[in-house]
């Protein structure tokens, strides 16, 4: 699986829109066997379905389910159903997130913001890469990629996003980890990529302001590094460039200097100080 998902099954969450709907184009576009599309958005999944119909050409099969996956057990039961209707995914994409931010921590209601929060960003990608893993492990000929869409909320603290980069930060251990049992246990065919980027303009983080050396990055870009990244088997992609500097810096600089140098320094502490985005 070095060139496309030709004859592949792929499953997104977060499909109905955004990148999650770009990814779910590039695998029509690559004439993937079947693409199964996850969102809570009934009416943006028929949208999506439709457009994405008259692309394919009936070359690819289209199957959405509506599906909560801040709901656990809406996850073991959809699953089920897309086991027996399409067959176990051979690429899964955990794209489905929700941010809620512009508030500090002690300001945040419990219910409504950090539950679902942890339930969406870090439990469901583990859900519901447990559901369909021991699938891709016992087609050990079959090449299978998961692909966890985090960011650099996880890699280092940011005022006003505390719950969001918790969540990340459990995504991403949790993401890296998964790798490296994989390989443990010498289920090569099954790679895991871990990806973190900065602001993406999707409409997500509308108003929140790029730091320096990270602007806000295009859909169109991160997509397509995402893309290739995942084909290849590659275990990390960091966007921009400097995420991966910020990511040696806090190894490196003493934890106040740190704060300084690129909380301060750099803009990101003031980042979230405008964000009016969707959840």
């Amino acid at each position: 699986m070095t060139r496309s998902v030709r004859g592949a099954r792929v499953l997104i969450t977060g499909a109905a829109s955004g990148m999650g709907r770009m990814y779910a184009a590039r695998a029509v576009a690559e004439r993937a066997a079947s693409v199964t599309l996850w969102d809570v958005d009934a009416a943006g999944l028929a949208r999506t379905v439709d457009e994405l119909g008259a692309e394919s050409r009936g070359r690819t099969r289209l199957q959405s389910y509506v599906v909560d996956v801040a709901d656990l057990g809406a996850i073991a039961k959809t699953a089920q159903r897309v086991r027996k209707d399409v067959g176990n995914p051979d690429i899964l994409i955990n794209n489905a997130g929700i941010v809620r931010g512009n508030r500090y921590f002690w300001e945040t209601d419990n219910g409504e913001d950090t539950r679902p929060t942890m339930q969406v960003n870090a439990l469901a990608p583990m859900y519901v890469t447990r559901e369909f893993l021991p699938g891709m492990i016992a087609d050990a000929y079959r090449p299978a990629r998961i692909v966890n869409i985090a960011s650099a909320a996880g890699t280092l603290a940011n005022p006003r996003m505390a719950v969001y980069a918790a969540s990340k930060a459990a995504l991403i251990g949790w993401s890296d980890s998964l790798r490296l049992e994989l390989e443990q246990a010498d289920h090569t065919n099954v790679k895991v990529t871990t990806v973190t980027p900065s602001y993406v303009s999707t409409g997500m983080f509308a108003g929140a302001k790029g730091p320096m050396l990270a602007p806000v990055l295009a859909p169109e870009l991160v997509v397509d590094r995402v893309w290739r990244a995942m084909l290849a088997g590659t275990p990390l992609v960091e966007l921009p460039w400097s995420v991966g500097l910020s990511r040696a810096l806090r190894g490196l600089l003493p934890t106040r200097l740190f704060d300084r140098v690129v909380g301060d320094g750099f803009g990101v502490s003031r980042s979230m100080e405008r964000f009016t985005g969707r959840g």
